[in-house]
């Protein structure tokens, strides 16, 4: 079933990253809307759309529309999800999905209200390298998950103008208060941080953290590397096998293997050495290895009332609930620190 989408915000992120796999999913972008009129008339112009508005409330009533979409920031998204749900219309819209806990939980109410999902776009879930290691996490083989440690870093010209780091948090650290407890197979509960700031807009955090099911482990996020090199590491340690993942594309999944110096008949072993991956980029294949392409088709399912193990907006609660927590205890380093 074809799905006619109406959506708001049409700027660089949306139009590189999200609104390509649309049609890859038989979804029809039917109407547009941004207070940027040039940048509505673009995304028109691409896609063929004939309707074009600059104000939310206009494009909730065109007639048609099977869903919303979104990507503009997290008082808009609480804000047009409540009025779409009332509509009865589903929707996907990037993350945050409000700017506090309490709005995404009024999210959730309106949508369990609707009976309609409300779709997270938490594609960390997604990137392949994470997937992967998820796979690999919750099989049998793998066994109780002990630890984790993290790195996840971005650059203060990111977000550059706001040294209260409100948009570090909501746009950057919010990915991994659902990553971590998606890929650790358990809720956090308990957090403690360290911080240093060099300067404003110069963040350093190490948190360390725990798990309902007694894990432990260490996630360091800051605004003071170059997004121009990789930022991303993952580790999650068991009981003699970890995984790790570098830069969202590279695996290895280490086991206990023998010792091989000393014996003539060293080999391999399927059962015990480690396995590695990564993506081949010289193939000419449409891969996205970010995750767009798969959440976008997770959520496309979601949105015409499938099965989906796409994020929802109860996810989206869980996760600024974790921030919120972190972001309390980062202002009190700082203001312990004289910050």
């Amino acid at each position: 079933m074809s799905l006619r989408i109406g959506w708001i915000g049409c700027g660089r992120h949306a139009r590189q990253m999200l609104l390509p796999q649309l049609g890859r999913n038989d979804i029809h972008l039917a109407a547009v809307c941004d207070v940027d009129a040039d940048a509505a008339a673009a995304v028109a112009r691409d896609y063929g759309v004939s309707a074009t508005f600059d104000d939310a409330d206009a494009l909730l009533a065109h007639p048609g529309l099977d869903a919303i979409g979104m990507a503009v920031g997290p008082a808009i998204h609480q804000a047009v999800s409540l009025k779409a749900l009332a509509r009865g219309l589903p929707v996907f819209m990037e993350k945050p999905p409000a700017p506090d806990s309490a709005g995404a939980a009024e999210i959730a109410r309106a949508a369990k209200a609707a009976g309609k999902p409300v779709v997270l776009g938490f594609m960390k879930r997604y990137s392949t390298g994470n997937k992967i290691a998820h796979n690999i996490l919750t099989s049998d083989e793998f066994g109780p998950i002990l630890g984790f440690a993290g790195i996840y870093m971005t650059a203060p010209t990111y977000f550059v103008g706001e040294v209260d780091y409100t948009g570090f948090f909501l746009h950057h650290c919010v990915h991994y208060m659902d990553l971590v407890p998606w890929l650790m197979r358990s809720p956090v509960a308990d957090m403690s941080v360290r911080v240093v700031e060099k300067e404003p807009g110069k963040l350093l955090i190490h948190l360390s953290l725990a798990t309902l099911s007694g894990a432990i482990g260490t996630l360091v996020m800051g605004t003071v590397q170059s997004r121009g090199t990789p930022m991303e590491f993952v580790q999650v340690m068991g009981d003699h096998r970890r995984v790790e993942i570098s830069n969202i594309i590279n695996v290895a999944y280490h086991r206990n293997p023998p010792f091989k110096a000393d014996d003539p008949a060293a080999t391999l072993a399927d059962s015990s050495d480690t396995l590695v991956w990564t993506p081949n980029f010289t193939a000419a294949a449409n891969e996205d290895h970010k995750g767009y392409a798969a959440l976008l088709a997770d959520t496309a399912a979601a949105l015409r009332g499938e099965p989906s193990s796409a994020p929802t907006i109860d996810d989206g609660v869980v996760a600024m609930q974790n921030l919120e927590r972190m972001v309390g205890l980062v202002a009190e380093a700082l203001r312990a620190s004289g910050g």
